[in-house]
């Protein structure tokens, strides 16, 4: 039986194109695995398969009874509804260490890098295995997506080495104008509506017992929020009531002036406002350098409900 390799909820670019290479390497070492998704490829997730010729993974919500190597986190939150009915068989992930358990013993491939995918690159070493050039493609998008193409303050040497390597493999020559096509298509949310643009990198996460939501747009101009930014403002504020959430906020990110704007819905703002040292005007905060969701928004929020 093969097992199955997926990533999170609302999967990103990482997420997909992780579950993809690494469904690969397993069966080129012969172990049968199938790649599958928690939810719909985002706009920047279907222009990396397009520019491939990759088809998106199966979509699949339910694996009890199956094996499962989940990709890019930890989190019981962010895991197929009924993981605890699935065997885990391996981890492989560049977050925070959450809160999946297991009963039987697996394979863990955890680093603290920008991307899960430059974790799979390692595996790929590891195992002596060639990467194939429409895998290594989007492999490198990947990792250019959640390093920001390197802006991140996530992003380490070994993620610049891999898309180095990876572009050599993809014949990628300007592996960063390609970056900033990626990124272009972020960018682009005209007609989209507000509920998909709120989702289109959510994740929800369990802090001393609240569950707390948080979404980041990434743009290269946040002027292109000026005409929705209060439609947003409100759908978080639903999202938050829907989903019994303690908090919901959605980053607003700038990569090129490299900073966020964050829109904030809680029930307790003076922990957001303790986290981030900054008084909310009107549910928004400016956070300048601020990029990363993992490394600069969840931690010190995390230790502030603690």
């Amino acid at each position: 039986m093969a097992m199955y390799v997926v990533g999170h909820k609302i999967p990103d670019s990482d997420s997909i194109c992780g579950a993809i290479a690494l469904a690969y390497l397993k069966n080129q070492i012969g172990e049968p695995a199938k790649a599958s998704r928690l939810g719909e490829p985002s706009p920047e997730t279907q222009f990396i398969l397009d520019r491939f010729g990759f088809e998106a993974p199966e979509l699949k919500m339910s694996y009890a009874g199956e094996e499962v190597y989940i990709v890019d986190h930890s989190e019981l939150t962010q895991a197929p509804d009924d993981i605890a009915q699935a065997t885990i068989v391996g981890i492989v992930d560049h977050h925070k260490l959450g809160d999946l358990t297991t009963s039987t013993p697996l394979e863990c491939w955890i680093r603290p890098v920008g991307c899960s995918n430059t974790v799979i690159k390692m595996m790929y070493d590891f195992h002596g295995v060639e990467i194939p050039k429409d895998i290594a493609g989007i492999m490198l998008c990947a990792i250019l997506s959640d390093t920001v193409i390197f802006k991140s303050p996530t992003c380490t040497t070994a993620d610049i080495r891999c898309v180095e390597d990876l572009a050599k493999i993809a014949g990628i020559e300007d592996y960063e104008a390609l970056g900033m096509e990626m990124f272009k298509v972020k960018s682009a949310v005209d007609g989209t509506p507000v509920r998909d643009l709120v989702l289109r990198d959510f994740k929800d996460f369990n802090m001393n017992d609240n569950l707390v939501g948080i979404g980041q747009l990434e743009v290269v101009d946040l002027s292109v929020f000026d005409k929705i930014k209060a439609d947003l403002e409100a759908d978080i504020a639903k999202l938050k009531e829907e989903g019994q959430r303690h908090t919901v906020m959605l980053l607003l990110t700038d990569i090129m002036k490299e900073g966020s704007e964050l829109l904030v819905v809680s029930d307790d703002v003076n922990i957001v406002e303790r986290a981030y040292g900054k008084d909310t005007d009107a549910g928004r905060i400016w956070l300048d350098g601020v990029l990363s969701r993992k490394k600069q928004v969840v931690p010190p929020l995390q230790e502030a409900f603690a």
